[in-house]
């Protein structure tokens, strides 16, 4: 089952599991050395799959007032977990609650590039030539309500 949660109704031990799965995947796995908790995280809507206490994927949802579109970010699936559905079902998730929730039309992400194909699986069309993101290809993409 998907948790869905503003940023103040974690837990410390949800917000820690989040963190620590972020870390695992985008400090560890990516050498992606960047910190990873910033303000847009108290701003928030986090949504995470949980086994037993681990958490095995995450995403979050921003709508920050001053955007034009919704934005879908920092998804992550736990090695052991990935190409079970897992992050096709977080990504379906917070695209539905993005549609039900915000009156934005559209939602914007910024996918490496690697997972293009994933993501326009579920209907995200590039808006972007390629570029680097803390030394990773990434390409900016859009799904339009």
């Amino acid at each position: 089952m998907i948790e869905i949660r503003r940023f103040q109704e974690l837990s410390n031990t949800e917000l820690f599991r989040i963190l620590q799965l972020r870390s695992r995947v985008f400090v560890v796995e990516q050498n992606c050395v960047f910190c990873d908790m910033d303000e847009a995280d108290e701003k928030a809507i986090h949504l995470f799959i949980k086994n037993d206490d681990r958490v095995i994927g995450c995403a979050r949802i921003i709508a920050a007032e001053n955007l034009p579109a919704v934005s879908i970010g920092r998804l992550a699936v736990d090695a052991d977990f990935r190409r079970t559905g897992t992050g096709r079902l977080l990504m379906k998730t917070a695209i539905e609650h993005c549609f039900t929730h915000f009156k934005r039309a559209d939602i914007t992400i910024e996918a490496q590039c690697y997972l293009t194909k994933f993501y326009e699986r579920l209907g995200f069309v590039a808006t972007s030539n390629p570029y680097l993101e803390d030394g990773i290809p990434h390409v900016s993409m859009k799904l339009n309500r």
